[in-house]
């Protein structure tokens, strides 16, 4: 019996302002019985993706990212690639900064 930690982190590789290579925004702790599996689903806001633009405000530009789930920031498990369109947003007041991650049983490994 133990807990993994399911980490969930975020790549932005074309933003118009230089970002941190990954960085965490979102985990789950998954309680494992031996022999037991969980399957993890994961909901990310678009506003996640926000950072402080050239002009002192959060933005939201659209463009491919990287969603990386890991069991550590150098241990990523699965990566999935997803494209945001639209025009680029200011982030306003009704902003959702959370990633949400829950759980479900799975079939028996």
């Amino acid at each position: 019996a133990g807990t993994e930690v399911v980490q969930l982190y975020l790549h932005d590789p074309v933003a118009s302002v230089v970002q941190p290579v990954q960085r965490l925004v979102g985990y789950a702790r998954v309680p494992l019985e031996p022999g037991e599996a969980r399957r993890v689903h994961v909901t990310v806001p678009a506003d996640v993706a926000s950072f402080t633009g050239r002009d002192g405000h959060r933005v939201v530009e659209p463009g491919e990212l990287e969603l990386r789930l890991a069991a550590s920031s150098s241990d990523t498990r699965l990566t999935a690639t997803v494209t945001l369109t639209g025009p680029a947003r200011r982030v306003d007041h009704t902003r959702r900064f959370h990633a949400v991650l829950t759980q479900e049983p799975a079939e028996q490994v």
